[in-house]
C-alpha cells in the first residue's frame, strides 16, 4: 500500500480546525499569574542545594603535586602515569584512553 507523505495528519487537520475562540476560552492560566508564581519560587531557592538544606561543613582536601612520572593530558586534563602517554606534540602529551 502507497503512502502519500504529503497529506496532511488527521491529527494535525483536526488541531487545525479548532478555532481561536475555543482555544482562548479553555482554562490555561495568565501570563500574569504564571509570572507571579515563578516570582514565588525563585524566591523559595535561596538556599541553593537540593533539598533546601544547609551545608555548614568545610572540606579540606589535600593537593599532592603532580610526580615527575606523571604528566596531565592535554585532551583530559586527569594525571596519568608516563606509561599511558601515546602521543606527544611540542609540550602537549596525551593519553592512550584518549588516543585510543
Amino acid at each position: 500500500m502507497a503512502t502519500d507523505y504529503d497529506e496532511v495528519r488527521a491529527d494535525v487537520k483536526e488541531s487545525q480546525e479548532k478555532s481561536l475562540e475555543a482555544v482562548q476560552s479553555a482554562n490555561a492560566p495568565g501570563a500574569r499569574s504564571v509570572t507571579m508564581e515563578l516570582d514565588e519560587a525563585d524566591g523559595l531557592d535561596g538556599a541553593g542545594v537540593p533539598g533546601g538544606e544547609f551545608i555548614a561543613e568545610e572540606l579540606n582536601v589535600q593537593v599532592i603535586p603532580q610526580a615527575d612520572d606523571e604528566f596531565t593530558c592535554y585532551s583530559c586534563f586527569l594525571v596519568r602515569h608516563r606509561s599511558q602517554v601515546a602521543r606527544q606534540q611540542g609540550s602537549h602529551a596525551y593519553c592512550t584512553d584518549c588516543e585510543g
